[in-house]
């Protein structure tokens, strides 16, 4: 029994997943997800969780399961049942020297090699469901840094979805939100007007959770 971790992150407009190449038999060398082997002693969402760690250098990331796959022939080593889990972090909070440590890469959702075995029938999985859980749930939240432009929000969620969103509507619906809240900060890295800084308001959402985007 393993695990498999999908890990989205969003930066430059563009959902990215964490890969990395093989450094074991079977398939040395091929793109891969970052996953481990299920220890007598964990439950599988330890399990998970200690890989997502070890991946990441972050406790209490956003993590759901994606399902188990189980295909006889999907290992070409030896039987191998895995449970794949997706999780999202924001892509600044991740310390780059693990990158390098690791040998791992972040890759346009949209660019994504072919994978080893079937991490890209679980990359599918994990990036329907999160369409799901983003039009119910404020998750997208956890993808981006803890001030944000409404610019950067839009991008997220057209990034996710994959399809351009009317300005004008995203906006209004937005601005509907009372836990989206807008600061007296300005972000001019984009230009010399800028643009006001906005946050999630976590608690005011957790009184009146009725979202739907």
């Amino acid at each position: 029994m393993s695990v498999d971790c999908i890990i989205f992150g969003f930066d430059n407009s563009q959902l990215k997943v964490l890969i990395g190449r093989r450094k074991m038999d079977p398939g040395r060398g091929e793109w891969s997800l970052y996953g481990g082997f299920v220890a007598t002693s964990e439950s599988i969402d330890e399990c998970a969780s200690r890989t997502l760690f070890e991946l990441t250098g972050l406790r209490n990331l956003y993590m759901r399961q994606v399902g188990a796959f189980g295909q006889v022939d999907r290992d070409p080593g030896e039987r191998v049942v895995s449970v794949a889990y997706y999780a999202l972090i924001n892509v600044t909070d991740y310390d780059e020297k693990l990158l390098l440590e690791r040998g791992l890469e972040w890759v346009d959702i949209n660019a994504l090699p072919k994978l080893y075995s079937d991490h890209n029938r679980m990359v599918g999985k994990a990036l329907k469901l999160m369409r799901q859980k983003l039009r119910t749930e404020p998750v997208g939240f956890r993808l981006l840094p803890a001030l944000f432009t409404l610019t950067q929000l839009q991008r997220l969620y057209e990034a996710v979805n994959g399809e351009e969103l009317d300005k004008r509507n995203f906006r209004k619906r937005i601005k509907e939100m009372d836990f989206i809240e807008k600061t007296e900060l300005i972000d001019k890295t984009g230009s010399k007007r800028g643009a006001y800084l906005y946050r999630f308001n976590r608690r005011t959402y957790n009184e009146d959770p009725n979202f739907k985007l």
